[in-house]
C-alpha cells in the first residue's frame, strides 16, 4: 500500500473548505476529475456529504466512490474498491481550524492491482506521480477558496 500525506494552510473558515468536499464540488480542483455522477440519491444538499453517499468519478477511467466517514467541516473519507486495473483507494480530509483559516490534511492510500514486478514500477513512477496530483489539487482548492 502506499501512502501520500500533505497539508496545506488555506485562509478560509473550516465551514467553507467543507463545502468543497462534496463529490460534485471536488471536480472543480480534483487533478485528473473530469465528471462526476451521483449513483445514491439524497434530497438535501447537505446529504451530499452523509455516510454511504455515492459517485461515479471519471478520471483517466471510471471509480466508484463512496463516503465511509463524515464528520461536518472536521473529516471526510471516499473509498473506491478498485477492480480489475484499478487500485483500491482510500482519500481522506481532515479540517483543523486555525485563527488564519483552515489546515487541511489530504491522506491517499492506494494498492495498486498489479503483479509484483507493477507494484515496483508504481511505486517508482506512480507514486510520485500520485503526490504531485495530491500537491496540485490542494493549491487548486487553495486558490479557489482564498479569492
Amino acid at each position: 500500500m502506499v501512502r501520500i500525506e500533505k497539508s496545506t494552510e488555506i485562509r478560509a473558515p473550516p465551514e467553507k473548505v467543507w463545502e468543497m468536499l462534496a463529490f460534485d464540488k471536488a471536480v472543480e480542483w480534483m487533478e485528473g476529475w473530469k465528471n462526476v455522477k451521483y449513483t445514491s440519491e439524497f434530497n438535501t444538499p447537505e446529504e451530499k456529504y452523509k455516510v454511504g453517499t455515492t459517485a461515479l468519478i471519471t478520471e483517466h477511467v471510471k471509480y466508484d466512490f463512496e463516503i465511509t466517514e463524515s464528520l461536518k467541516n472536521e473529516k471526510i473519507v471516499w473509498h473506491s474498491a478498485g477492480g480489475r486495473a484499478k487500485p483500491e483507494m482510500i482519500r481522506s480530509y481532515t479540517l483543523k481550524p486555525k485563527e488564519t483559516g483552515t489546515i487541511i490534511t489530504s491522506v491517499f492510500d492506494y494498492t495498486s492491482p498489479f503483479s509484483v514486478l507493477g507494484k515496483i514500477v508504481d511505486k517508482a513512477g506512480g507514486q510520485r506521480i500520485a503526490e504531485k496530483d495530491v500537491e496540485k489539487s490542494l493549491v487548486k482548492l487553495k486558490g479557489i477558496l482564498e479569492k
